[in-house]
């Protein structure tokens, strides 16, 4: 296998408007919204209470602090964080193929849109609403024109629709009793417990951590969106195009990307796009994603906890609209199931559009080729992977939550690993004067200790259980 072409030396754009900037991090929280906002940490509130929700306050944080690395990576060098990790270890690139494919190739957000779409329309099987709401996710992003604005603009629409409906809602239903068992659970305070009751699953909650934000190897597709928005130096990048445009527009595309002089005026540069890349991230990301996360755990708690009520699997969800629907009007509870439905499925195209993207760079890496027809690989992987959640259908497989959990629980270790390798190539191959500061590489080194001891401590209880 040939080298990777070394990084041209280019100037530093100057850094653009906060407003010009957003967009990935929409996506990112896209991403986070079908798996651990909409269904892991209400499902915990319900049966647990509010005194776990420490546990999204932790993991969204660690979340962010991992998205900045992978955003400072590709915005010095205008390439993915894969390409980096490639540039380290030849080997690397099987292992981002592997680990995506078996972290999210099970198509559990998916089959939960499809169930809560199911129940709106009294379709007694979700089977054959999940197979539509796969081919449909194909065929958008087959035939948008390009492939980062048609993801972006789509999370934009549903985010800003969706969130203040959920908002919305909370604010009616939820009890100041419930705001106050709110705040005791962000500080580990719960009914009876400290941080974590007794008879927790901890392959639930694991699972949850992980997707406290994206989770998994979805967290460094942010190098994707960011070098496609045009931070810094993902200004010279290229773009994936429709699987249907010809021309030149279907042109090979370049992995390799380009660096900057560490003179004192591009270090200056650098520092003004990190300033607003970071508010950016911490505003839409953080907070947007938090405050989610916070309000359906609430909505969970106050609807459905302590009500003698055996909400299993994603049934917990249902339950939810019901209570609304009797407290209010039976419309709520529909508006609320057609919101988190959609949410969901939304979630499953971000997802296989990250997935593919992911399994498509790497098996270039693989390869070695400087410029290989990333388009056409890319909507190969992509069919692929819709097929093969098909599949997963057909034969049967009808508890999305399961499929959540596992994906979870590998995308938990995927993290433990790629932590690891983030802090040595940002520490290593990034100028000094770029590297991170002393802060970010300690919270960096203690989520990688976490998802280690904690990744081990759930695989070997899961195996010794079974």
């Amino acid at each position: 296998m040939a080298n990777l072409k070394s990084l041209d030396i280019k100037p530093l754009p100057k850094p653009l408007a906060l407003k010009d900037l957003i967009g990935p991090s929409f996506i990112i929280l896209g991403l986070g919204l079908g798996s651990g906002e909409v269904i892991l940490w209400p499902y915990l509130s319900s049966h647990y209470g509010l005194g776990i929700i420490w546990g999204a306050l932790f993991g969204i944080t660690i979340q962010f602090f991992i998205n900045m690395e992978v955003e400072r990576y590709a915005l010095i060098n205008g390439e993915s964080i894969f390409v980096g990790f490639a540039r380290m270890a030849r080997w690397l690139p099987l292992w981002f193929i592997l680990s995506t494919f078996l972290g999210f190739g099970w198509p559990g957000i998916g089959l939960a849109g499809a169930t809560v779409l199911a129940h709106i329309f009294g379709v007694s099987s979700p089977t054959i609403i999940a197979v539509i709401i796969f081919l449909i996710i194909g065929l958008i992003l087959s035939f948008g024109k390009v492939l980062y604005t048609t993801v972006e603009t789509l999370q934009k629409w549903l985010i800003g629709i969706g969130v203040p409906a959920i908002f919305c809602i909370t604010l009616f239903l939820a009890h100041p009793v419930d705001y106050q068992a709110l705040a005791l659970g962000i500080v580990g305070s719960g009914d009876g417990f400290q941080f974590l009751p007794e008879g927790i699953v901890l392959l639930t909650f694991l699972g949850a951590l992980a997707y406290s934000g994206a989770g998994g190897n979805l967290n460094l597709a942010q190098s994707f969106y960011v070098r496609d928005k045009g931070y810094g130096m993902g200004a010279y990048a290229q773009k994936i195009t429709s699987l249907f445009r010809s021309g030149e527009k279907q042109q090979k595309v370049s992995l390799t990307g380009a660096t900057f002089d560490p003179t004192p005026k591009n270090i200056k540069r650098f520092n003004q796009w990190w300033r607003v890349v970071n508010i950016e991230h911490a505003v839409v990301f953080w907070a947007l994603g938090l405050s989610t996360m916070l309000l359906l755990a609430l909505l969970a708690y106050t609807t459905t906890y302590g009500k003698g009520v055996d909400t299993e699997g994603i049934s917990f969800v249902l339950e939810e609209a019901y209570v609304m629907g009797v407290k209010t009007l039976p419309v709520v509870g529909t508006i609320f199931l057609v919101v988190i439905g959609v949410m969901l499925s939304a979630t499953q195209l971000t997802v296989l559009d990250s997935t593919s993207r992911i399994i498509t760079e790497n098996i270039a890496l693989l390869w070695r080729s400087e410029s290989p027809r990333i388009s056409l690989i890319y909507y190969i992987v992509l069919w692929i992977q819709i097929l093969f959640g098909i599949t997963i259908f057909l034969l049967g497989f009808n508890q999305p939550l399961t499929l959540i959990i596992l994906g979870a629980v590998i995308n938990a270790f995927a993290m433990f690993v790629y932590i690891g390798l983030l802090l040595r190539l940002n520490n290593t191959r990034l100028h000094a004067s770029l590297r991170p500061s002393l802060i970010r590489n300690f919270i960096l080194i203690g989520a990688f200790i976490f998802f280690g001891v904690f990744s081990t401590i759930t695989i070997v209880q899961y195996f010794n259980g079974a």
